[in-house]
């Protein structure tokens, strides 16, 4: 079987690899798998916004074409740390926009976190590059666009999100039957039995302690406010084009089952697995193929029971207000995002309590100018403004 495989894998041509936010969560688990599987991928780029000497490392290691560095005041450490290797060093965020079109790259993963990701998302499908995203804010501000986009451009955006590529996995050999209903699934993070009341004291170290995944500092506290799950839905709706009132939430403690798909007559699907990132990363990079990895596998005789709650909109308002968003359409989605992510990078900053990231956002959705027709350059002056007035507040 070892040898069928090695054989099988040595026919195939190498997926060349870039990654936007090497340096990060994703990123970094990315550079995981592509180690395990290095005859059949390797990593070409590499960009990172500040992390200088972690990119340094991972280019040392990995032998990229190139490497970005976005904060141009570490260019020089770069270029200096890098001169007797082949790799060539570019700064700036407009160079990774340069970098995602070069023709040594077959697929792009964004796995940085936030609106950032939107650009250079929207230039590497215009030069057909296969998508992997990790990135929901491309998504979540810029779907219909994006959508509009791949298909025009005959692109594939292969999901990295564990719930999402849960339910490309379901929907799999499902194409001409319809789907009634996606359950997208959360732990509830650490505040899960929590009254909203007692949110209003947690510190930053308690919404950082997330009960099941190891993600970056932004992803656990949407997690712990259940943004993370109102960003999914929006995902969702563009990457499987079902409506939102069709995508539900349900809080399954246990993070094995990933998501859930019904069909109409009545059957679920459901994809299950350890709570580990890497293997949804995997199965982006390497899809269709499905191919050994070093996680723990599954073990249903240990794990026990698997239990389900309805998620709670009143203690968890972020999750209502995404619904909103998702609603009503346009730039509001982009107003939505940028506020939390603003509020999100206060709180981080202990400037204000947890349960103010809500209130921020729903002040700012009630507040600033909503576009019906929104195209792409309004997502970019909207998020902009936002921020601008949302930071000199804060």
């Amino acid at each position: 079987m070892g040898n069928k495989l090695a054989k099988h894998t040595k026919m195939k041509q190498k997926k060349r690899i870039a990654i936007i936010g090497s340096t990060g969560s994703i990123g970094k688990q990315a550079l995981d798998v592509i180690s395990q599987h290095d005859d059949i991928l390797s990593a070409e780029v590499l960009t990172a916004n500040s992390s200088w000497e972690e990119l340094v490392r991972q280019a040392l290691k990995f032998k990229p074409n190139c490497v970005v560095i976005a904060n141009k005041d570490y260019y020089s450490d770069v270029k200096q740390a890098l001169k007797d290797t082949d790799t060539k060093v570019f700064a700036g965020s407009e160079s990774i926009n340069d970098v995602v079109q070069l023709d040594c790259v077959d697929v792009v993963l964004t796995a940085v976190v936030g609106f950032a990701g939107l650009r250079p998302t929207v230039k590497a499908i215009e030069s057909g590059k296969t998508i992997a995203l990790s990135n929901k804010e491309t998504l979540v501000v810029g779907g219909e666009y994006i959508s509009r986009l791949a298909l025009e451009k005959r692109v594939a955006v292969l999901p990295v999100d564990s719930e999402h590529s849960a339910v490309f996995q379901c929907i799999n050999g499902e194409y001409d039957n319809k789907i009634k209903t996606i359950y997208l699934t959360a732990s509830g993070g650490p505040f899960r039995q929590m009254s909203r009341e007692q949110m209003r004291e947690v510190t930053l170290a308690q919404a950082l302690k997330h009960p099941n995944w190891s993600m970056g500092p932004k992803v656990t506290i949407d997690s712990a406010s259940m943004m993370n799950k109102g960003l999914e839905m929006i995902e969702a709706r563009w990457l499987f084009g079902v409506e939102p009132e069709n995508i539900k939430a349900v809080v399954h403690p246990q993070s094995i089952i990933h998501s859930m798909v019904e069909f109409e007559d009545g059957s679920l699907k459901a994809q299950l697995g350890v709570p580990d990132m890497r293997l949804p990363i995997q199965y982006a990079l390497t899809y269709p193929e499905r191919l050994p990895n070093s996680t723990q596998p599954f073990n249903p005789f240990e794990q026990g029971t698997l239990t389900f709650e309805r998620a709670d909109t009143e203690r968890f308002p972020c999750l209502r207000l995404a619904y909103e968003a998702a609603e009503k359409g346009g730039n509001l989605p982009a107003i939505m995002n940028a506020a939390n992510e603003v509020a999100v990078q206060a709180f981080l900053e202990e400037k204000i309590r947890f349960t103010q990231i809500a209130d921020i956002i729903e002040k700012a959705m009630s507040s600033f100018c909503f576009v019906q027709n929104a195209g792409l350059e309004d997502y970019f002056d909207t998020d902009r403004q936002v921020r601008e007035e949302l930071q000199k507040q804060l």
